[in-house]
């Protein structure tokens, strides 16, 4: 089992290659299973063709008993800095798994901004020994949260710190009374017990591939799918809301939680839209059962 000194070192070495656009610098297994905003493509296609620099921004974790690293960073495409995460799964010192998403803001129809990337020391944090929750403890948190967005009626699954924010391809969406929709002025749980996300259908395919329990980390995977039927709508206190999503779409997200004592304090995302319902490549990959008999991807 590598060591996350170690997972970090091939990390380092995947990034400078990727920089460099050299894909022959990286300890690369033959037959990776690689993927680039849920396609599967050869080593060296998509950002590697593109990508010019990348951005001190560097929010890593890791599970050494899984082999196991991610990072979310920002990586400059000529003209657009794009908010990314990579993850890679190693073995025996190789990576035999490269996921990576970039949420390419120019290419979207609701595009985020103004972009930030700083660090967060919130995420950077370790938990102490004796208060470091189980790997089935904190996914159970994190699958709570999908459960609240899912249909979102104001029902809360999960629970959150008064003090959480989260951010989304590199911008604030709670506590910001700059961004142009209302919601963004809310806490994390004031957005959802009002039941604002009520267009989101479905939040399926959902993977816990890495935990970092040093850290109190979940990064999970999935689709948050829109149907666009719902038009306009009542919040929980009354309030009539109008749904932005009229057409249907999907997202498709790498969402990073921090989870301490049992709630959500912070939580980092980036996420792209997708066609409608698409299927993910890494389905059927060492599925395992995680909480209320559901079948969840976890590796």
């Amino acid at each position: 089992m590598a060591s996350r000194e170690e997972l970090y070192g091939v990390l380092d070495a995947y990034l400078a290659a990727l920089v460099a656009r050299d894909p022959s610098r990286a300890p690369i297994a033959p037959g990776v299973f690689n993927t680039e905003n849920n396609v599967r493509l050869a080593v060296g296609d998509g950002l590697w063709n593109t990508i010019t620099a990348r951005h001190d921004y560097d929010l890593r974790f890791a599970e050494p008993s899984r082999g196991q690293v991610a990072v979310f960073t920002a990586v400059e495409e000529t003209d657009a800095l794009n908010p990314a995460c990579v993850r890679l799964e190693v073995a025996s010192g190789q990576i035999t798994g490269i996921e990576t998403v970039v949420a390419r803001n120019k290419d979207e129809g609701f595009p985020f901004g103004p972009q930030h990337f700083e660090r967060k020391p919130v995420m950077e944090a370790l938990i102490p020994d004796g208060a470091r929750s189980t790997r089935a403890e904190l996914v159970r948190v994190a699958d709570g949260y999908f459960e609240t967005i899912e249909r979102n009626d104001g029902t809360i699954n999960t629970k959150f710190w008064p003090s959480c924010n989260r951010v989304e391809n590199g911008v604030q969406t709670t506590n910001n009374a700059d961004f142009p929709l209302p919601v963004a002025r809310l806490s994390c749980e004031e957005q959802f017990a009002l039941g604002w996300y009520r267009y989101d259908d479905d939040l399926r395919a959902r993977r816990f591939p890495l935990v970092d329990t040093e850290r109190g980390i979940v990064l999970a995977y999935g689709f948050i799918d829109h149907s666009g039927r719902i038009g306009e709508y009542t919040l929980t206190d009354g309030t009539t809301a109008n749904s932005p999503v009229r057409r249907p779409h999907s997202y498709y997200l790498a969402e990073a939680f921090r989870i301490r004592d049992g709630a959500i304090e912070q939580v980092e995302a980036d996420f792209l839209t997708v066609p409608y319902r698409m299927p993910s490549p890494w389905d059927g990959r060492d599925e395992a059962l995680v909480g209320g008999g559901d079948l969840r991807r976890v590796a």
